[in-house]
């Protein structure tokens, strides 16, 4: 017979090897369950008041919060992809359309230049105009290729992206319905004393608070102010302008600051004095003050990882994972951290008591 400690061993093996099979199993649809997990944590707050409000009747509530997130997530999502994959083929076409004029201006423009800063342009290669004028078309080229590959792989995958969407809108019900007691498993089935598990799962709901619902409110703030003052200054592509000073908002140290300053020095260079000051002026006080007012109020200073991390992190999530690591990598980051953490404290607390031994 099998002594209890070879059964052990065998269980853990076992346990071991169906998470791994199951984990497999479920890659393929790896995007649709995190998403769904990373929204049924942001919005299980909301889930919880709902059901209150509704008096303990939790397929009602979850229902509800489902609906919630269809309204105020997911449609105003998909509006903006529309919208911005429509503007970059628009974009494509009328730079094409407009490049010989663009080029004129560019000559115009580098004729009022000081001779010192010709001497440098000259260092580095910039003062060709058609090999200027060349590259830029061989690019927008480039980039109407990569967006007809894009349109045309969506089209293939449809069914594909349909049938992921339907996985985790059922998975996200369900997520949101039992929520609370799927966490109370989770939290009980770490190896771990009362005071790590704590810390653990503090550490994920922190970092997924974080990126979630401070980093990407704070982006879209961004992203919304700029493409506003974009539009009201009539600067053509404000929707795509919007979109990716959003983005660049969710690196640090990176920022949407390196899409408005570029179109305000080519305003004012171009004699747009009053649409560059104002451009200037909106963006660098409004937008620039959102990060600033908002990002403490939503997560807390003390709740941020170090900005090298996330910078690193994000940039090495989105390298492996696409779009969705922007979430993964700082997780794993914390994780990463707290693991650590959590592993130092236990070797102090061996070496406490075999000192004390």
């Amino acid at each position: 017979m099998s002594s209890h400690s070879d059964q052990r061993k065998f269980f853990h093996l076992m346990l071991f090897v169906v998470t791994i099979v199951f984990g497999w199993i479920l890659f393929p649809l790896f995007g649709a369950v995190f998403w769904g997990t990373i929204l049924a944590v942001l919005f299980q707050p909301v889930q919880r008041r709902i059901l209150i409000r509704m008096r303990g009747r939790p397929n009602l509530a979850a229902l509800t919060t489902l609906a919630l997130i269809l309204l105020i997530v997911i449609l105003p999502l998909t509006l903006v992809v529309g919208m911005l994959t429509q503007e970059i083929s628009t974009a494509l076409v009328r730079f094409r359309a407009d490049l010989p004029q663009l080029t004129i201006a560019f000559q115009q423009l580098l004729d009022r230049l000081p001779a010192s800063i010709h001497r440098v342009m000259d260092l580095a290669g910039v003062q060709d105009v058609n090999a200027i004028q060349q590259k830029l078309g061989d690019g927008a080229a480039q980039i109407g290729r990569l967006v007809a590959v894009y349109l045309v792989s969506i089209g293939q995958n449809t069914a594909q992206l349909l049938v992921s969407f339907g996985v985790m809108l059922y998975l996200l019900f369900f997520l949101l319905r039992d929520g609370t007691a799927l966490g109370a498993m989770v939290h009980r089935a770490l190896p771990l004393d009362e005071r790590h598990k704590n810390l653990l799962i503090r550490q994920f709901t922190t970092v997924v608070r974080a990126t979630i619902k401070g980093n990407i409110a704070v982006a879209v703030a961004q992203g919304a102010l700029g493409g506003f003052i974009f539009a009201v200054l009539g600067i053509q592509g404000y929707v795509l302008a919007a979109v990716v000073m959003a983005f660049l908002s969710l690196l640090p140290a990176v920022g949407a600051a390196v899409v408005w300053v570029p179109v305000g020095v080519w305003l004012l260079l171009s004699g747009e004095i009053w649409r560059g000051v104002v451009l200037f002026v909106f963006c660098g006080t409004i937008v620039s003050l959102v990060d600033n007012v908002l990002r403490p109020i939503l997560v807390g200073k003390d709740t941020k990882l170090p900005d090298w991390v996330v910078l690193i992190s994000t940039l090495g999530g989105m390298s492996l994972f696409g779009l969705t690591g922007f979430v993964i990598g700082p997780l794993i980051a914390a994780l990463f951290i707290a693991s650590w953490s959590i592993y130092t404290r236990l070797r102090d607390d061996e070496d406490t008591r075999a000192d004390a031994g």
